[in-house]
């Protein structure tokens, strides 16, 4: 086994922010170099933005997001994790979450850290967060949802809260179907009208500040009128039957009653520099001037015809075997199928079925030039997924598609990742794809 591959491995068996919340309330007073009564302040330099609002920063914009929606892509990673901190730190009413992964680690903390911080000035957050990758107890996802602000749902579980390993293996094996539903959305918005939604999940990695391995990835800001549809699915998602209070996965009821202080100690783990590297501080910092400097880039666009699509809860009804589809695989097809000169994609796992492999070669008999771009078996994170590809490459190429396979360590990465790791480490992160992203006719 590869340092690489073990690497990768110890990466995706961390704990998620929820434990860490609940490790730091426990344990922190019996930290042996720190006296019981001694107190720290960390978070006083840090959380100071207390005149502005969202819709005051907002304010300029505000006609044209009637009408209009303002898109702004957030490239690098860093770039967006700090936009993802100034909405939380600005929200006035409340932010709703979907994510497939949220890890423990420096990112992971500063998020947890930020919406309780919300959630204190009286901010409602929403939280969804498919079962699969939830490796908290439903006891700690309890104290973290103790807010009376904060509510967090666990969409289709069943395959990993509250189920050891024998009870997962007998899920998977007699009910595979279901057990394979999974909500891979991504979306964070901020009072209904400013939404994130892009690759990213909450890690270190997905925002350029992992040690060992990290995704180039792509993020989009959405300002005004298409957040309406992103509002939709997330309610779609929030009071659909597969979404479940995690207060009723416990088979005997817990009383956790909330206290005011309760997050003190992490709000000042989270705030303490000996804890995160300074780069990431040294953003956040800039905070008060994010928006200002998305509007002046020139590269915040507003446009009349913007449109978000997303997959409902249990897409697949069970009727078709173990086949894929949905809204979003509709669209896809679509737009392949009207292509008239080009089609550019990004990512990370080119696993290709019959039809697409179809829809490709009719694309490309007609006269348009197809070029794909994917993760190489060295800066995959998936080797499941490099195997279904590699297993149909052949085919695929078949169809005349070109096929271009990402370096892990390509000197490209030095001009697309956030430039503060760079100067910082004296190696270099390996580098992995992990944008999705098709551009048809270069329009």
């Amino acid at each position: 086994m590869t340092r690489q591959v073990i690497q990768k491995m110890i990466k995706y068996l961390r704990i998620s922010p929820f434990k860490i919340v609940i490790i730091i309330l426990l344990f922190s007073s019996c930290q042996e170099n720190k006296k019981p009564d001694e107190t720290s302040d960390f978070c006083s330099k840090i959380h100071t933005n207390k005149s502005s609002s969202l819709s005051k920063e907002l304010d300029d914009v505000a006609e044209l997001m009637e009408s209009k929606t303002g898109v702004y892509v957030l490239e690098d990673g860093s770039g967006s994790m700090v936009a993802r901190a100034w909405l939380s730190e600005l929200a006035e009413k409340t932010i709703d979450i979907q994510y497939f992964i949220f890890s423990t680690d420096n990112v992971g903390l500063i998020a947890c850290d930020y919406l309780i911080r919300a959630a204190d000035r009286g901010v409602k957050i929403r939280i969804i967060v498919d079962d699969i990758m939830v490796d908290a107890d439903v006891e700690e996802l309890l104290t973290f949802s103790s807010h009376e602000n904060i509510s967090i749902k666990i969409y289709n579980p069943g395959v990993n809260l509250g189920k050891n390993i024998f009870g997962k293996i007998q899920k998977f094996v007699t009910d595979f179907r279901n057990s394979n539903q999974r909500m891979h959305n991504k979306t964070f918005i901020v009072d209904g009208k400013v939404v994130i939604t892009g690759g990213r999940n909450i890690a270190d990695e997905y925002f350029d500040y992992d040690h060992e391995y990290n995704f180039r990835d792509r993020d989009v800001l959405l300002l005004g009128k298409e957040s309406e549809n992103v509002n939709k699915s997330f309610k779609d998602y929030w009071e659909d039957d597969l979404s479940v209070e995690v207060s009723t996965l416990l088979k005997e009821q817990i009383k956790i009653e909330y206290s005011e202080n309760a997050f003190n100690k992490l709000h000042e783990y989270a705030c303490n520099p000996d804890n995160f590297w300074p780069q990431v501080r040294a953003r956040i910092e800039n905070l008060p001037n994010t928006f200002k400097a998305i509007k002046e880039s020139g590269e915040l666009v507003w446009l009349d015809d913007v449109t978000f699509i997303s997959d409902v809860p249990g897409k697949n009804d069970g009727k078709n075997g173990l086949n894929g589809g949905g809204l979003s695989t509709n669209a896809l097809i679509e737009l392949v199928m009207n292509a008239e000169t080009s089609i550019e994609i990004q990512t990370p796992y080119l696993v290709t079925s019959r039809l697409s492999r179809t829809l490709f070669k009719d694309a490309v008999d007609r006269g348009v030039s197809i070029r794909i771009l994917t993760n190489s078996l060295a800066s995959t994170d998936n080797i499941e997924a490099f195997s279904g590809y590699q297993s149909d490459r052949e085919e695929l190429l078949k169809t005349g598609v070109r096929i271009f396979e990402f370096r892990p360590d390509a000197a490209e990465r030095k001009k697309i990742m956030t430039g503060e790791l760079q100067e910082t480490l004296n190696h270099q992160p390996i580098f992995g794809l992990h944008a999705k992203t098709m551009v048809v006719d270069n329009k």
